[in-house]
């Protein structure tokens, strides 16, 4: 259409009559003139509405969809983020928790022992060095480590430091097969050499042959001339089984030792021995066993089978029999009394 001076007065007469019917529309509340004409419309351009609707909307949830994606993204890589640092702060509070137990029992076994140690972490296993039973541990020469020191942790030998380099050191760990330490035997002080097996309990050659040993007996470390490798007085291990005494020179039993070999993390190299032989005294006391609780039941005579719920089932209640005594019968004189009416004992008759 072209814009002339008639369109323009069309337009606004147009839009006059909208006003007029919008007005009269909102006086007319519900019954307002023009409500019929918008049900007409709305019956014949409410399915058209509908159609268009369906079509359309799809595309704006669409639309709507890409727009918001990248918040929502957004969002989830925060939370991700979120939940990955409080699982590495829970990981890293549970991990602080247990060094901090390795060390505090390792304290007081240096405490106990006397021994003045330098505290280290395992930082890598010897597989690369061959199939010996090692370990890595941080510290080196710059730390006052020298060969053949004795390596403990938190429950007792762990093995002797065999190579030292500027900043780290090498455990020869003491189940391996070619560990040997010499022990005493907790209380007996029954002396003998214990050697590493691997994954098997250690085997100790006692030199008593006839050396009274049980299950459960616990053995410490003898020590070392110079105390190296091996200072004295360090948990090693308890007995769990004990080899028959065949007529040897020597008697053989299988110790478990204290140390678990496959979870090492925190440990001590000592640095200092002990001034005294600490003999049996790092050791942890026994624990103290538990008493087996009894019942015991009594059983009351001269129940009633009314005041028993066992007797009123149908039970019968089995008297206590009176006790025979075997003593000797006294000689009483049935006669009439020749002596005052007393019998020859002396006691009157009744």
């Amino acid at each position: 259409m072209r814009d002339t001076r008639e369109s323009r007065l069309l337009l606004v007469l147009l839009i006059a009559i909208a006003f007029a019917l919008i007005t009269v529309d909102i006086r007319g509340g519900q019954d307002s003139p023009v409500d019929g004409a918008r049900q007409a419309a709305a019956a014949v351009f409410g399915p058209i509405e509908n159609g268009v609707s369906s079509a359309v909307n799809p595309v704006g949830n669409a639309v709507e969809a890409v727009r918001d994606s990248g918040d929502r993204h957004d969002r989830l890589a925060a939370l991700e983020k979120e939940n990955a640092a409080l699982k590495a702060k829970l990981g890293s509070d549970d991990r602080t928790r247990s060094r901090l137990g390795q060390l505090d029992r390792m304290l007081k076994i240096a405490g106990a022992g006397q021994y003045g140690i330098k505290g280290a972490q395992v930082i890598a296993i010897g597989a690369a060095q061959g199939f010996s039973w090692t370990i890595t541990i941080d510290v080196g020469a710059n730390d006052g480590i020298q060969r053949d020191m004795t390596v403990l942790n938190g429950d007792g030998l762990v093995g002797r430091v065999t190579t030292v380099g500027p900043n780290t050191s090498t455990v020869l760990l003491a189940n391996d097969p070619d560990f040997t330490v010499g022990t005493r035997m907790e209380g007996s002080d029954e002396l003998g050499f214990a050697s590493g097996q691997g994954d098997r309990p250690l085997r100790v050659e006692l030199l008593n042959a006839k050396a009274e040993v049980k299950k459960g007996d616990r053995l410490v470390t003898f020590g070392s001339q110079s105390d190296k490798p091996f200072v004295p007085g360090v948990p090693v291990g308890a007995v769990s089984r004990v080899e028959p005494s065949n007529g040897g020179l020597t008697r053989t039993i299988y110790v478990t030792p204290f140390v678990g070999f496959t979870k090492l993390d925190i440990v001590g190299v000592v640095v200092e021995a002990p001034k005294k032989d600490p003999r049996d005294t790092v050791l942890p006391a026994k624990p103290k066993p538990v008493p087996t609780p009894t019942v015991t039941v009594t059983v009351t005579p001269g129940a009633t089978a009314s005041g028993d719920p066992r007797l009123q089932s149908g039970q019968q209640q089995q008297q206590p029999q009176p006790q025979l005594s075997e003593q000797p019968a006294t000689d009483v004189q049935t006669g009439p009394p020749s002596d005052g009416g007393q019998t020859q004992d002396g006691q009157e008759l009744q």
